[in-house]
């Protein structure tokens, strides 16, 4: 069986195209699927729109958690819900496009354990956001070391690669880089990015440059070497400042550079409060992961989800 995993936060207009359009490609594949919806603590009527289709179908299931965990938290939920012999995580709005499933359920009978979708475009978007998005995936791609820019969550992972992601105890994850990270007989598919048929994106430039902040942290020490470089750099400034100082008073001039001391003193700060800010950024997170908090709190789930999972998380 194959488990259709679909993150959805305020998506009421979208739920019943898209539970109609993608039960509608798998069936046509004879593909067994189970469409898992989870949506995370949308303020509209999502949840209602997802029992609905659940009472319609029963390949349909969804789960509502009690407020807005994330994206991050709405795929593992989906992850830890999952029967199927292999999780597809998919886009509720459709820009990731459901004609491309059967190929890579083929590919996965085929032995790969991780299929992934890359972009071949961006679609249909403000110059101001493609931008922004491009921004984002570079930061990320040279923090992470993996290259994001064309990458997405939309995916297929083995049952295998799903047990590794769900082992994990860490509170603040990746998907995308984790599936990276975690390794299995790979490959990608490429599409295009398809418009919205209803609604909004909710990414912004803030909250894009906040899940960077958020996921680089999570996944990577990159930052923390960064610091060093900023000693590297402050120490050389010295040694500069240092040489010009003493061929100042040796000339006879060691008066002046006044100016020059006080840009000196403002570049250093700069340098230790950034380095602070990372320091303190990581010992946040490290005090989320203590805190042992779950990633996630299921308020209510749909009849046909199995057994009791509202308290295991």
């Amino acid at each position: 069986m194959l488990s259709i995993i679909i993150p959805s936060y305020n998506e009421e207009k979208n739920i019943k195209n898209t539970a109609a359009v993608i039960a509608g490609v798998l069936e046509e594949a004879n593909i067994d699927y189970e469409l898992i919806f989870i949506s995370d603590g949308s303020t509209d009527a999502t949840y209602e729109c997802i029992a609905q289709e659940a009472a319609a179908n029963p390949h349909v299931k969804g789960a509502q958690f009690s407020r807005n965990f994330g994206k991050e938290a709405s795929i593992f939920a989906g992850l830890q819900l999952a029967l199927g012999d292999a999780c597809v995580v998919i886009d509720c709005d459709l820009q990731h496009p459901p004609t491309i499933i059967p190929k890579m359920y083929q590919l996965w009978q085929e032995g790969y354990e991780v299929i992934e979708g890359i972009k071949a475009n961006r679609g249909r978007e403000s110059i101001f956001y493609k931008l922004s998005a491009g921004l984002f995936y570079s930061a990320m791609s040279r923090l992470t070391k993996i290259d994001m820019k064309s990458s997405s969550d939309y995916k297929l992972i083995d049952r295998k690669v799903v047990n590794v992601l769900l082992s994990l105890t860490e509170k603040n994850t990746f998907f995308r880089a984790l599936t990276f990270w975690a390794g299995f007989k790979s490959t990608t598919i490429s599409y295009e990015v398809q418009e919205r048929a209803y609604g909004t994106s909710k990414w912004s430039f803030r909250s894009l440059m906040k899940y960077a902040i958020n996921n680089t942290t999570s996944f990577s020490t990159m930052p923390l070497q960064v610091i060093t470089v900023f000693g590297v750099i402050s120490i050389l400034f010295s040694i500069i400042m240092a040489i010009q100082t003493c061929i100042r008073f040796f000339m006879g001039n060691s008066v002046e550079g006044f100016t020059t001391v006080i840009l000196l003193v403002l570049i250093i700060g700069g340098f230790i409060m950034l380095s602070l800010g990372i320091i303190g950024h990581y010992l946040a997170r490290i005090y989320e992961e203590v805190k042992g908090r779950p990633k996630y709190i299921i308020k209510q789930t749909t009849q046909n989800i199995q057994g009791n999972i509202i308290d295991e998380k």
